[in-house]
């Protein structure tokens, strides 16, 4: 059973990386999302708050899959406060955002994020839904 949690932890970090799209030949067209800091004074700009939501994701489960490699009660405790923190902080990237469509992705992204840490077994969370909870950004980044 862990090998298998360590197997679907990686798979489920690619398809949460693959929440924006890139069309085209990856030589020719750059990144979607740079990892870059970007200057405050874009706060609130929909390409700003993409990068900044993915990164919050993209350590936020960098941090579940060096929770789920352990065991007992500090794992699934530790599992809740990560999901707990990163919907705080996907909820406080709404700040100043207009874009209608921006502003639910966000919010639909930070509730699920809270309902997984308030599951008894957040584990099943990470390996399930959590997969998928940055694609809700696609078409808006």
């Amino acid at each position: 059973m862990r090998h298998r949690r360590l197997v679907l932890l990686p798979l489920g970090l690619a398809a949460l990386l693959a929440g924006c799209q890139n069309e085209g030949t990856p030589a020719s067209t750059p990144m979607p999302i740079s990892m870059a800091p970007i200057p405050t004074a874009s706060e609130g700009v929909p390409e700003y708050v993409c990068a900044a939501t993915q990164e919050i994701l993209t350590e936020g489960a960098e941090r579940l899959a060096t929770l789920a490699a352990g065991t007992g009660d500090e794992v699934a405790t530790g599992m809740q406060r990560t999901l707990a923190d990163m919907a705080t902080q996907v909820a406080a990237e709404r700040t100043g955002v207009t874009d209608i469509g921006l502003l639910d992705a966000l919010q639909k992204i930070s509730e699920e994020l809270s309902a997984g840490a308030t599951r008894p077994d957040p584990l099943a969370y990470v390996n399930g839904d959590f997969q998928t909870v940055g694609q809700k950004l696609d078409g808006l980044c």
